[in-house]
């Protein structure tokens, strides 16, 4: 398992908790980082669909700003604007 986070996250301490569960932390260095950590750009790269998923998914106000008040409420928003805008 592979969790992929941008510059802001990269810390020694959220690289630890990451690793502590089981997971390999893809986050790129910062530019300031005096050691650099092992990063891989090709599987960085997939992070790019998952965040184009949410700007897509945001676009429906009512899960922008969470109208829904209950969990399965807004579940089933999501579900019904996920499914509007891929099937579209």
């Amino acid at each position: 398992r592979i969790l992929h986070g941008d510059k802001g996250y990269d810390s020694d301490a959220i690289r630890r908790q990451v690793e502590g569960i089981g997971a390999m932390p893809n986050i790129p260095p910062r530019s300031n980082r005096r050691w650099k950590n092992c990063f891989s750009p090709a599987l960085y790269r997939d992070r790019n669909a998952i965040e184009r998923m949410f700007c897509r998914l945001k676009d429906f106000r009512r899960i922008a700003t969470r109208y829904d008040r209950l969990a399965t409420n807004f579940l089933a928003a999501v579900s019904i604007a996920a499914a509007v805008s891929y099937w579209l």
